[in-house]
């Protein structure tokens, strides 16, 4: 079933059934599929009270009603609707008189084609903005979800990701393309599939890493081709975009594409068709288009690695996802879903975290993000010998892998691993201690044994410690 464009309809109002054909016709040939007509001006402003248009084109010299009285009623009743005027009436004070009360714009039969699309879809933008930030305002007004079910894979009670599930509602019916970026393990595929499932859209979601394609592959891969298009092409092969008809296309690491493979993505959104490998036939495209990367887009733009072009066709709409470390509050209830999921995956009896894991992992930077997260409790419950989980595995993976970023950043600023080499002027000995002290109590929110186990100590050896130097 092919999706509906734009999601609210295009109503026209017109006497002349040969009008509404025609410019029926003109809109269904750019995409516009979801039209409805009216002879009767009488009956329009009933139309609108069961169900609103993103735009209504108006004709002005009708029976019973005419086109002028028409466009103050709806303006007086339905002010946020835009009113094109499309007559035959090429009159300047007419004209004027329209744009004065309200119209949205003012066009004289016969319409030039390039006219009328280009000033639909001005209006269909617009009413869809409107109604994405009236949406979007009245869900964070009420910090409420309309769809909470949607969301239940993603594991959070974080704000941020609650604004973005509100965003998610809010433009996933909008069809425009989406960007998500966020660094890896973030769970970028996630809210796509998310956004898919809000969209109503018929057709199945459809992923693809774009990484590792070639231009020809990238081509073959989206495109799909015809027998004989290439050596090897022995049968014809639809490409993921077909496949994804009416549905979503999901391109994994877009910030990888090649110069030309970014070109003929961007041709693809702003024409809404593409040919197969081998055809001079178009096919137009009813398939959404949401792009996810880990690179910083601005700054490959600034290389001259990204086209700033296709930047803002695939951004139309952008969700950043924040990293684990800022979710920090997230980490217990991570926690405790992977640990239920990988014991019943492996068949085994859950284990009980110890009480202070979630505390020292709180002060890890986990550069593998919820992905790392889960591989952890994976290792940990695969090896688990009692009923405690062992802290102990954790330990060894956040000190492997700290180890490894102090020394890239170290080496980065040419120095060694020392890290006093880093600090102007040095501290005394005496304050030494109660600075390394201080931070481990920081960094474990006041845990005494994740701080100790920082420093390599005992807890009772800690408590010492913080009493020698003078620190409650």
């Amino acid at each position: 079933m092919t999706s509906k464009t734009p999601c609210l309809p295009i109503l026209i109002v017109d006497d002349e059934s040969e009008s509404l054909d025609g410019f029926e016709l003109m809109l269904n040939s750019k995409g516009f599929n979801n039209i409805e007509t009216l002879q009767d001006s009488r009956k329009v402003i009933e139309s609108l009270g069961k169900n609103e248009p993103a735009v209504i084109l108006l004709d002005l010299s009708m029976p019973h009603l005419s086109g002028e009285d028409l466009l103050d009623k709806i303006l007086l009743h339905h002010p946020h609707i835009p009113v094109i005027i499309v007559t035959g009436k090429n009159e300047v004070d007419t004209a004027v008189g329209c744009m004065t009360q309200g119209a949205f714009d003012y066009m004289v039969k016969p319409v030039e084609p390039e006219r009328m699309i280009a000033g639909v879809k001005r209006a269909v933008e617009l009413q869809e903005e409107r109604r994405e930030y009236k949406n979007f305002r009245n869900k964070i007004l009420k910090d409420d979800l309309e769809f909470p079910q949607i969301f239940s894979k993603i594991i959070t009670a974080n704000k941020k990701m609650r604004s973005i599930f509100q965003y998610s509602e809010t433009i996933a019916v909008t069809g425009k393309p989406l960007l998500i970026t966020g660094e890896s393990g973030v769970g970028k595929e996630m809210i796509a599939k998310a956004i898919h499932r809000l969209s109503g859209r018929d057709g199945p979601f459809v992923s693809v890493n774009v990484a590792g394609l070639d231009d020809l592959l990238f081509s073959d891969t989206l495109f799909g081709h015809l027998k004989g298009a290439f050596t090897t092409a022995e049968e014809k092969r639809a490409g993921l975009i077909q496949k994804a008809r009416g549905g979503t296309l999901f391109l994994d690491e877009i910030g990888d594409l090649s110069q030309t493979s970014q070109l003929k993505l961007l041709r693809i959104l702003q024409e809404k068709e593409y040919y197969p490998m081998g055809s001079d036939i178009p096919i137009e495209m009813d398939t959404r288009i949401i792009t996810a990367t880990n690179q910083d887009i601005v700054s490959l733009m600034e290389k001259k690695k990204f086209r700033t072009d296709l930047y803002y066709r695939i951004q139309t709409h952008h969700i950043h996802i924040p990293p684990l470390r800022d979710r920090a509050s997230d980490i217990p209830l991570l926690l405790q879903h992977f640990i239920g999921k990988t014991s019943m995956s492996l068949g085994k009896k859950k284990p009980t975290p110890p009480s202070e894991l979630a505390t020292f992992l709180a002060g890890y930077n986990f550069p593998g993000n919820i992905r790392e997260l889960e591989g952890m409790v994976f290792d940990a419950v695969s090896n688990h010998k009692h009923k405690m989980l062992s802290l102990q595995l954790f330990k060894d993976h956040v000190e492997k892998h700290q180890s490894v970023k102090q020394r890239r950043k170290t080496d980065s600023v040419n120095t060694d691993l020392n890290p006093f080499s880093l600090i102007e002027p040095l501290p005394t000995l005496k304050q030494a201690p109660v600075h390394l002290l201080s931070e481990a109590m920081a960094r474990s929110h006041g845990n005494k044994v994740a701080a100790a186990m920082m420093l390599g100590i005992t807890r009772s050896g800690l408590n010492k410690a913080l009493k020698r130097a003078g620190i409650s």
